[in-house]
């Protein structure tokens, strides 16, 4: 079994725990975007003073949020599905270009649709 569907068993077992990490993520992102906009001075000068040393920490300080932040919603992601199947950990989305096959395709299904759009409201 996969770590994946294991957090997955988890978390559909604890509904109230995953709903909690997922108030944990949104919370956390939020928060960092405060301290952000509200320490920028403070982050901007402590930065200038040894740049070598404190602009890595920052961006890992970044990452590691950015980690927590996916992870937190990983953890609290429980969805089931309808009819009891169980569903794929991965390709969940399948991608802006599936059956796209060329950006000439989907270039002219746009002309397309906007000479649709025009002949619609003449």
């Amino acid at each position: 079994m996969s770590v994946c569907s294991q957090l997955k068993q988890y978390s559909r077992a604890h509904e109230r725990l995953a709903d909690l990490f997922s108030l944990l993520a949104v919370l956390l992102l939020f928060g960092t975007i405060f301290a952000a906009v509200q320490y920028y001075g403070l982050i901007g000068n402590w930065i200038a003073e040894d740049m070598v040393l404190h602009l890595p920490l920052v961006v890992a300080a970044i990452v590691v949020d950015v980690f927590l932040i996916f992870a937190f919603l990983n953890i609290g992601s429980s969805r089931f599905s309808e009819n009891g199947q169980e569903e794929p950990c991965f390709g969940t989305f399948k991608g802006r270009r599936t059956g796209v096959g060329s950006p000439f395709t989907a270039f002219s299904n746009w002309v397309k649709h906007m000479e649709h759009v025009n002949r619609k409201h003449r």
